[in-house]
């Protein structure tokens, strides 16, 4: 790669939003919610996009809030889902997301609470905290 062009990508790959390399975050592909929810686990699911600003924004908050508490990573299953690709999928179907940039907890099958376009510090961590609960009740 010549140099000009690697110093033009640096900054759009340091500006990529966190989860591309985050640890403990699950990229969904069919199948892995589905077996969480079937097992009845606590999941966090975030579809997004790479080059949604609100999304950005939302990552932002929420790898913000798991770094500050360790409880979250413990508790449940942080799960990717990119919208590009799977936008048509079963599991926006199922679960009836409307655009990219909505979160959704849920317990087994059970959805405990959604934000769609919120990108507020204190939404986002009162329904992970909604979720924290329903994992450790």
């Amino acid at each position: 790669m010549k140099r000009r062009e690697f110093l033009s990508l640096l900054p759009v790959t340091l500006a990529m939003p966190r989860p591309v390399w985050a640890a403990n975050r699950v990229f969904y592909t069919p199948g892995v919610a589905e077996k969480a929810m079937d097992a009845g686990k606590v999941i966090f699911i975030n579809f997004w996009t790479n080059w949604c600003p609100t999304c950005a924004a939302q990552l932002r908050v929420i790898e913000k809030l798991r770094d500050g508490n360790p409880a979250y990573d413990k508790a449940m299953t942080f799960i990717t889902v990119d919208w590009d690709i799977y936008a048509d999928g079963d599991l926006a179907k199922a679960l009836q997301i409307p655009a990219r940039s909505t979160i959704v907890a849920l317990k087994g099958k059970t959805e405990l609470g959604r934000i769609l376009d919120g990108t507020s510090v204190e939404q986002i961590k009162a329904l992970m905290n909604t979720a924290l609960g329903a994992a450790t009740a």
